[in-house]
C-alpha cells in the first residue's frame, strides 16, 4: 500500500499539466519504466501505465498506444514535450524517448547459395528430413506486410501449424484472416506510431493508409518469399529471369508484422511487431530495416533484438544501403546478425550503341516494346544539374522530344528519372553513374526503353553527346544471361564499416545475395512502385541489403531445424566462419564501388556458404550473461544497462576491459595508444569426438600474431576449449596507418573454422 501511496501521490502531482497543457503538437514517446515498481494495487503493467498517464492527459485512453510486455519494459504514449519533460521526472521511469523513424533497405539465388533440391545429401543431413525438420522453423518478417495470394504462400503439402504458435492473422477491410494457410500462418499490423505522426499530432486523425497487414509496397512480400517463399514455377519479371523462384527455407513457416507505412518504420510500432512475434513464439526474426547508428539502449531494434536472443530467436538485420562510404552500417549490436550484400552469378545485359558505331554494356529490366535499330538524336542537358539528373519538371521537350536522353543517377529515383524522360517526350534513356555510384549497376524494369551504364563508360558517353555536334544512340536489349564471372562481387551500396558503435566489434557479419533478387510481388503497385506504373507482376527484381538479410534468415532456420538445440550465436557462428572469401574465377573478392579488392569493412567473414554452415565444426558460442558483461564494459549507466537487458537486478560488477573481449567469431583490433592487444577465445567443438584443430594466422607486416595454444584437441562433442591471441603493433608503425586485415583459422581436413580480423591504429571518428 505505500508503494502505491507514493506512486498515486507522485502522479496527482503533475494535475497541474492537464490545467496548463498548451497547444503544443503531440509526439510519440518511447518510456521506459522499473519494471518492478509495478504497485500491487494494479492487476497489470497496462493499468499501472494507464494511471501513470491520467494526470497528463485529459484522454489517457487515447494517449497510451502500446504497453509492451517482453521486448521492452515500458510503453509508447503520445504526449506534448512538456507532458514527456514531467514524466520522465518520475523515480519509476529510466528514461523518456521520442519515436525514431526506420527506413527499409531497399531466383537464381538458392542455386547459386548450393541450395537446389537436386544436391542430395547435405554432410550428415539427409535433405528430405531437414526439409520436414524446418517445418517446425517460425520466420517473422517485419516489413510492409504481406500480399497473402502470393503463390510464393502456397500451403501445399504442409502439415498442421506447430502446436507452440500463438499468433493469428488479423482481420482488416482488405484482408480476410482465411487469406492465411499452413504456410503464411501470421499477419499483423501496428500503425499507432505512423497514425500519429500521420495526423499531425492529433491521434484520431486517420492515416491515409489503411491499418491491414495487406502489403501495398511489395517489400514485405518479397522479403517473406525471400526468406520461405515455397516453389513456384515459371516465376518472372515480365520475361526476365524466368524459372523457379523459392525462398531459402521452402518448408518453413512466415508469420508477418506489418510495421512499415507510407512515411516509413516508426520505433514505436517497430517495438511492438517485436515484442508480438517473440510472444506469438517466432524461431527467426527478419528485419529489413533500419536507422543510423545509435548507443544501443537508443537503438529500437537493438532493444528488442536482445529480447529476443535471451529466448533463443536468432535475429537477421540488413546492414544498410549507404555504401560505399565507410562507417555507414546499421544494426551493429553484436547480438544481430548484420547483413551486407553481394552480387549473384546473373545479370541482365543491355547496350547503347552509339552514332561513332562504339557499343556499350550496360544493364536494364525494361521489358516493354523496344526501340528499334535505328539511331535517334542522344540529349545530355550543358547547363543545369537539374536536368542532368532528370528531376521532376527539369527537361524541356523542345529539345528532349523524340531523343535518348543521358540522366546522372543519383538525387530521385532511378526509376522516377525515366518517368520523367518520358512524360517530356524523350524515347529512351541512358542512366549513367557518377562518382558515386562507381561502377554498380542496378538493373531496373523501366518505364520506357532505358540502360544503365557505370561511371567509366558514363563518362565516355556524356563526353561523345558534349562533342559530337549530332550525337545519336541507339538502345538494344539482352535478355538474361547465367554465370556471369566474377561472382559474388559486393555490391557498393551495401554499407561498410568500421563499427561507430562499438569498434571492437567488426562489423558487417557476412555478405548475401542482394542485387536483381526475384522474389514474390503485391499486385497493389506495379514493379517500379510509381504511381503512374500500372503494371501488375507476381514477382518483382529487386536490389538492396533488404534483399540479403531474408536469404540469412531463411538460412539460419534451416540451420536451427538441423540443430534445434543450437543457440542463435552458435548459428550465427556456423554462418560466419564457413563463409568464403574468394569468388567463382577463385579470386578474392571485389568490390562494386570501384573494383579493388574487397576487405572485412564490405564483407565481414565473407559470402555465406549454407552448406559448410551446417557443419562447421566448433562455433563460437556467446551467452545471455556474457552479452550484459559486453554492455557493462561499454561506460553505460545502469540504468541504459537495464534498458537493454530488462532485468531489475544488474549491478555490472563483471565486465571486460575492452568490448573486444566477447567470445565473437571475428576480431576488430583497435590499437590507439596500446602496442599490444590480448584476446582469449572459447570454442566449442559441434563436430566428430575426437577432433583436432592446428591454427594457421594471416596478418599485415606491420602486426605480430601469436596464437596459444597451436592445437586444440576435443576428446568429446560439446567439448569446449579456449585459446588465446596476442596482436602487436611493430615498432615504427605510424598512428596515421590505414586499416589492414588478416585472418584466424583453426582447421583440420573436415572443418576450417575462419575468422577475420581488423586492425586500427587509431581511435575511430565520425
Amino acid at each position: 500500500m505505500a508503494a502505491m501511496a507514493s506512486s498515486s501521490t507522485f502522479f496527482s502531482s503533475f494535475i497541474f499539466l492537464v490545467l496548463c497543457l498548451t497547444a503544443t503538437a503531440k509526439r510519440t514517446y518511447i518510456v521506459h519504466m522499473k519494471h518492478q515498481d509495478k504497485p500491487l494495487s494494479f492487476e497489470t503493467h497496462h493499468d499501472w501505465y494507464s494511471s501513470s498517464l491520467q494526470s497528463l492527459s485529459a484522454t489517457p485512453a487515447e494517449s497510451l498506444l502500446y504497453s509492451y510486455n517482453t521486448a521492452f519494459n515500458g510503453f509508447a504514449a503520445s504526449l506534448d514535450p512538456e507532458q514527456a519533460e514531467a514524466l520522465s521526472k518520475s523515480d519509476s521511469v529510466l528514461g523518456v524517448y521520442e519515436d525514431t523513424v526506420y527506413n527499409l533497405h531497399t531466383t537464381r539465388t538458392p542455386q547459386f547459395l548450393g541450395l537446389d533440391s537436386e544436391f542430395g545429401l547435405w554432410e550428415g543431413h539427409n535433405t528430405q528430413q531437414l526439409e520436414q525438420a524446418s517445418r517446425d522453423v517460425i520466420i517473422g518478417v517485419l516489413d510492409t506486410g504481406v500480399w497473402p495470394e502470393s503463390k510464393s504462400f502456397d500451403d501445399s503439402g504442409l502439415p498442421e501449424i506447430p502446436s507452440k504458435w500463438r499468433g493469428e492473422c488479423e482481420s482488416a477491410p482488405d484482408f480476410n484472416p482465411k487469406l492465411c494457410n499452413k504456410k503464411l500462418i501470421g499477419a499483423r499490423s501496428f500503425s499507432k506510431g505512423y497514425h500519429m505522426a500521420a495526423g499531425g499530432g492529433g491521434i484520431s486523425k486517420k492515416p491515409k493508409e489503411m491499418e491491414s497487414p495487406r502489403d501495398k509496397d511489395g517489400h514485405g512480400t518479397h522479403t517473406a518469399s525471400t526468406a520461405a517463399g515455397s516453389h513456384v514455377g515459371n516465376a518472372s519479371l515480365l520475361g526476365y529471369a524466368s524459372g523457379t523462384a523459392r525462398g531459402m527455407a521452402t518448408h518453413a513457416r512466415v508469420a508477418t508484422y506489418k510495421v512499415c507505412w507510407e512515411t516509413g518504420c516508426f520505433g514505436s510500432d517497430i517495438l511492438a511487431g517485436m515484442d508480438r512475434a517473440i510472444q506469438d513464439g517466432v524461431d527467426v526474426l527478419s528485419l529489413s530495416l533500419g536507422g543510423g547508428s545509435a548507443p544501443y539502449y537508443r537503438d529500437t531494434i537493438a532493444i528488442g533484438a536482445f529480447t529476443a536472443i535471451e529466448k533463443g530467436i536468432f535475429v537477421s538485420c540488413s546492414a544498410g544501403n549507404s555504401g560505399p562510404t565507410k562507417a555507414s552500417l546499421a544494426n551493429v549490436a553484436p547480438w544481430i546478425m548484420t547483413v551486407g550484400a553481394g552480387t549473384l552469378d546473373r545479370d541482365f545485359p543491355a547496350y547503347a550503341v552509339l552514332g561513332n558505331k562504339v557499343r556499350y554494356n550496360g544493364v536494364s529490366l525494361y521489358s516493354g516494346q523496344g526501340m528499334g535499330k535505328n539511331p535517334v538524336g542522344l540529349f545530355y542537358s550543358k547547363d543545369s544539374s537539374s536536368s542532368n539528373l532528370c528531376l521532376t519538371g527539369s527537361l524541356d521537350p523542345a529539345l528532349v522530344r523524340g531523343k535518348v536522353v543521358i540522366c546522372d543517377r543519383g538525387t530521385n529515383a532511378r526509376v522516377e528519372k525515366g518517368a520523367v524522360v518520358r512524360d517530356a517526350g524523350g524515347v529512351g534513356m541512358i542512366l549513367a553513374n557518377t562518382e558515386v555510384s562507381g561502377e554498380e549497376l542496378v538493373a531496373d524494369s523501366h518505364l520506357l526503353p532505358a540502360v544503365a551504364v557505370g561511371r567509366k563508360v558514363g563518362d565516355l558517353i556524356r563526353e561523345y553527346a558534349r562533342s559530337d555536334p549530332n550525337p545519336t544512340a541507339a538502345l538494344v536489349f539482352g535478355g538474361t544471361v547465367l554465370d556471369v564471372k566474377p561472382s559474388p562481387v559486393v555490391a557498393a551500396f551495401s554499407s561498410r564499416g568500421p563499427n561507430m558503435v562499438t569498434p571492437q566489434i567488426l562489423k558487417p557479419d557476412v555478405i548475401g545475395p542482394g542485387v536483381n533478387i526475384l522474389a514474390g510481388w503485391s499486385e497493389a503497385i506495379g514493379p517500379t512502385g510509381l504511381a503512374k506504373d500500372t503494371r501488375k507482376t507476381q514477382f518483382n527484381i529487386m536490389s538492396g541489403t533488404s534483399m540479403s538479410c531474408p536469404h540469412i534468415s531463411g538460412l539460419a532456420a534451416l540451420i536451427k531445424a538441423a540443430h534445434p538445440e543450437w543457440s542463435p550465436s552458435a548459428i550465427k557462428s556456423a554462418l560466419m566462419t564457413t563463409a568464403y572469401t574468394q569468388d567463382n574465377t577463385n579470386s578474392s573478392l571485389r568490390d562494386a564501388a570501384d573494383g579493388s579488392l574487397s576487405n572485412p569493412w564490405a564483407h565481414g567473414a565473407g559470402h555465406v556458404d549454407p552448406q559448410r554452415a551446417l557443419s562447421p565444426g566448433l562455433v563460437y558460442d556467446i551467452s545471455t550473461e556474457e552479452y550484459i558483461t559486453f554492455l557493462c564494459s561499454l561506460g553505460y549507466t545502469i540504468d541504459h544497462v537495464m534498458t537493454i537487458v530488462k532485468r531489475p537486478n544488474i549491478t555490472c560488477s563483471r565486465n571486460f576491459k575492452d568490448p573486444g573481449e566477447l567470445n565473437y567469431p571475428s576480431f576488430s583490433v583497435l590499437f590507439g595508444d596500446k602496442r599490444v592487444v590480448r584476446y582469449t577465445r572459447e570454442l566449442t567443438n559441434v563436430g566428430p569426438a575426437m577432433s583436432v584443430y592446428n591454427v594457421a594466422v594471416k596478418g599485415p607486416s606491420t602486426v605480430g600474431i601469436s596464437v596459444r595454444p597451436k592445437t586444440l584437441t576435443f576428446r568429446t562433442v560439446g567439448e569446449k576449449k579456449r585459446y588465446t591471441v596476442t596482436f602487436v603493433a611493430k615498432r615504427g608503425t605510424s598512428p596515421m596507418a590505414k586499416p589492414e586485415f588478416g585472418s584466424i583459422v583453426w582447421g583440420n581436413a573436415r572443418s576450417q573454422v575462419k575468422s577475420p580480423v581488423s586492425f586500427s591504429w587509431t581511435e575511430l571518428s565520425d
